[in-house]
């Protein structure tokens, strides 16, 4: 057992992709816990798929590539805004229009501009074993600056989530607090692509807060408890990638999802098998049956 889990530390690029897992696991669930609340789950996604026309554009100007991505993802997540602001059109539509948008523009801009070198399969399905140690950094700082920012203004940040009329009529700046979000979703959508790639960026920045919501709906509980699950489910993904030979994102996603399933199965509060009036119901079932054979042999 204990060489078991040795045996994959030993390469560097386990050990990076390990380090940065963990630290995905943690930023994704602090932002995602604000979209769960606020039900704007797919907001992530929007911003996840739209940063491929930011990608190609910095690559063709030479610029680093977060720039553009992080540029891409917050237009659209102003975008979705603007147009429900100005219209009659509600959220979900707004987000379904502006993600294909901006995904089909950044396909088209990676075939106009000659931008054919950016590697479209690990942008979609994400390349977490060829992380360099500058990703790491990165991740790192993208982490620390979300969570010192949580901190400090976790109260403003609590009051806007649940009411933000209410935090608007008490003066508080409601506008910054959403572009904040924006930018601190655009940068998790960002450092979390490099992991699992833009079609599972969701699986990491939702599912291990929604797990936790099964269990308690503070959000503070939705943030540690998601952390936790989401560094776990990073590391047990990489050790199933290893031993099984399956990519690396999708082992993330699934082990996210196996872990939801779980919660949602067996979750003493709202799981579906351990709810009291379903076993109430099967009880009913149970002596229903048992009534029915015993009619049935009194009159044989």
């Amino acid at each position: 057992m204990i060489n078991w889990l040795i045996e994959p530390l030993s390469f560097e690029f386990m050990r990076n992709a390990l380090m940065i897992g963990i630290l995905l696991g943690i930023l994704s669930a602090v932002v995602g816990s604000f979209l769960i609340v606020q039900q704007m789950g797919m907001m992530g996604d929007v911003i996840a798929h739209s940063v491929v026309p930011g990608l190609s554009i910095a690559f063709f100007l030479g610029l680093d590539l977060s720039i553009g991505a992080f540029i891409a993802g917050t237009l659209s997540a102003l975008g979705v805004g603007w147009i429900c602001s100005q219209s009659r059109v509600n959220a979900d539509a707004a987000m379904a229009l502006v993600m294909s948008g901006f995904l089909a523009l950044g396909v088209s801009l990676i075939e106009g501009l000659g931008t054919k070198q950016l590697d479209l399969h690990h942008i979609l399905f994400g390349n977490i074993l060829g992380v360099a140690p500058e990703d790491l950094w990165h991740t790192l700082a993208i982490t620390l600056t979300v969570l010192v920012f949580t901190k400090l203004f976790y109260k403003e940040l609590l009051f806007y989530t649940f009411d933000p009329w209410g935090a608007k009529a008490s003066g508080l700046p409601v506008n910054w607090i959403y572009f904040g979000l924006i930018a601190a979703i655009a940068l998790t959508a960002i450092a979390t692509m490099q992991a699992v790639g833009v079609l599972l960026v969701m699986a990491l920045s939702i599912g291990p807060s929604l797990t936790v919501y099964l269990f308690g709906k503070e959000l503070h509980e939705m943030m540690i408890g998601g952390a936790v699950i989401g560094a776990l489910s990073c590391v047990l993904g990489m050790y199933a990638s290893y031993y099984w030979n399956v990519p690396s994102g999708p082992a993330i996603a699934l082990v996210v999802v196996g872990l939801f399933l779980l919660a949602f199965l067996f979750s003493p509060k709202s799981g579906i098998l351990t709810q009291p009036h379903l076993a109430a119901s099967v009880m009913n079932l149970k002596q229903k049956l048992r009534r029915s054979h015993q009619s049935s042999r009194h009159k044989l």
